[in-house]
């Protein structure tokens, strides 16, 4: 290596390891194409659980309390929205549906592809504003068209918010407890759905509130709470992992030092770092589509076979249930839609309790059994289900207890779906391939569910209906089989271990 590389090499690695005093300006970006000596991975991954995490999660995984709320409130909704003045038919309903997962599909792809290139937390902003507008807008609506677009913008809002902070996640959180902790923040979409069905439930009772105003005050609040979680997010610091590889080292090192500062102000003595996990990285800028597709179809093409089946699997099981769900109750059962908001209650707690007390096992039994086993026995219990369903065995309130259990693994399976894409590929195009994964996994199962089974239910044949649960479970069977044979074992490894970065000198 010449002299003047040497020295420029050393001036890197010695900011990057320096402890910067908070408040002190950043050196300018070093220059593409230099090579960099860095161990703000080993850093991070020795931290200690804290205090610091939890407020990573509460931050982050507020989103997908949002993304419940809105996914609830649309679907305990629908007995308003099918009166005067909007007057919906369960088409409309599910064309409602397919409109919010269309956008979410097209925000994570042009959302996903901005994150890997201007930032995690630029985005965190961006995403979130989108949503809090058009979801307050959603309560202007007037017809079905418009109430479809505002509908679409945010879900554009939403997907764009999975992309950045699955990253995010994933860059900040320690490996030995990545699984957990992934699967709690994006379990946490059921807290959102809980709390959509306690605001469906006031909302929609007639004695209390007019019902032509009741639906629209709901996405109101929706964008109210958007506003509180930007004041939330003000804090959390962009991720080291990005900053390093796009050249800004001594940035990157401020802002592991300020959190690792978080842990010795409260008296944690911190671990060495294992100098044996330095990483020699090569400045970017941005990387290439080439070099993504390349990433994704050649080199990492066994991952990409296993995050498409995950993702389209969970994908109809969960939108083609949950969508439509509302429907069945009001179709089978006669359940007032004033009342859904009930039944969504227990559907909700059981699918909240899944990832938190089976995510621990992700991390200690592993990652691919623990995927085989919940996509497995989901598939299994939906059939029970169906067939219970469709022999009419249960009123509407045992059919929820029976739906309670279905989703308690279900939703386990759901979330480490997004766990196994965003661990298993490089930090340069993770945030590209979970938007890649989740849009043609939206896109295939999302989409099509809520349509399909808008459709099967608006035909009134239990049988008809029992049809579409056999399908969803097929293809949570056939997951359970890819996940547990050609999944990854990445429990308690670096994501670079996992998965090397393409910026590796």
């Amino acid at each position: 290596m010449p002299p003047s590389e040497q020295n420029f090499e050393l001036r890197v690695n010695e900011s990057m390891t320096s402890r910067t005093e908070a408040g002190a300006e950043a050196p300018e970006r070093v220059a593409p194409g230099t090579v960099i000596d860095t161990d703000i991975s080993a850093r991070l991954d020795r931290l200690p659980w804290g205090r610091f995490h939890v407020l990573v999660i509460v931050a982050l995984g507020i989103t997908w309390v949002l993304d419940g709320l809105e996914v609830t409130l649309a679907g305990a909704l629908v007995g308003a929205l099918r009166q005067p003045p909007m007057s919906f038919s369960e088409f409309d309903v599910g064309l409602a549906a397919s409109s919010y997962l269309v956008g979410a599909v097209t925000g994570a792809l042009g959302f996903g592809w901005l994150t890997d290139r201007i930032g995690r937390k630029k985005l965190f902003f961006i995403t979130l504003a989108l949503y809090l507008a058009a979801t307050a807008a959603t309560g202007l609506s007037w017809n079905i068209w418009s109430f479809c677009l505002f509908r679409f913008l945010t879900g554009a809002g939403i997907g764009g918010e999975y992309t950045a902070i699955n990253s995010t996640i994933q860059e900040l959180v320690p490996a030995r407890v990545r699984g957990w902790t992934d699967l709690v923040i994006n379990g946490s979409f059921w807290i959102g759905a809980a709390l959509g069905s306690f605001l469906s439930i006031a909302l929609l009772r007639p004695e209390w509130i007019d019902p032509t105003w009741g639906w629209r005050i709901a996405f109101f609040i929706g964008g109210g709470i958007g506003l509180v979680i930007l004041l939330l997010r003000s804090w959390i610091p962009e991720s080291p992992r990005w900053l390093a590889t796009h050249g800004y080292a001594a940035e990157a090192g401020r802002v592991v030092s300020g959190i690792e500062k978080r842990f010795t102000d409260e008296g944690i003595t911190l671990p060495p770092v294992d100098e044996g996990k330095r990483l020699r990285l090569t400045v970017r800028s941005h990387t290439p589509l080439s070099e993504v597709a390349g990433a994704m179809f050649r080199t990492s093409r066994r991952q990409t076979v296993v995050g498409l089946v995950l993702m389209i699997a969970q994908a109809f099981f969960y939108n083609a249930l949950f969508f439509t769900y509302a429907l069945v109750l009001e179709r089978f059962y006669g359940v007032p839609g004033g009342h859904v908001g009930w039944y969504l209650l227990p559907f909700a707690l059981g699918s909240f309790l899944g990832p938190v007390l089976l995510g621990r096992l992700f991390d200690t039994v592993g990652r691919r059994p623990m995927i085989a086993f919940t996509y497995a026995i989901s598939a299994v219990l939906l059939a029970g289900a169906g067939y219970l369903f469709k022999i009419e065995v249960f009123g509407p309130v045992g059919q929820t207890a029976v739906w309670m259990v279905v989703f308690f693994f279900a939703s386990a399976a759901a979330s480490s779906a997004y766990l196994t894409v965003a661990e298993t590929f490089p930090l340069e195009i993770r945030a590209l391939a979970i938007a890649a994964f989740y849009a043609i996994g939206t896109g295939v199962g999302g989409v099509s569910g809520p349509l399909l089974f808008g459709a099967l239910v608006e035909s009134g044949s239990r049988d008809w209906v029992l049809v579409g649960y056999l399908i969803g479970a097929a293809l949570m069977a056939v997951a359970a089989v890819v996940g547990g044979i050609w999944g990854t074992a990445a429990e308690g490894k670096s994501l670079e271990s996992v998965s090397k970065p393409l910026a590796a000198a």
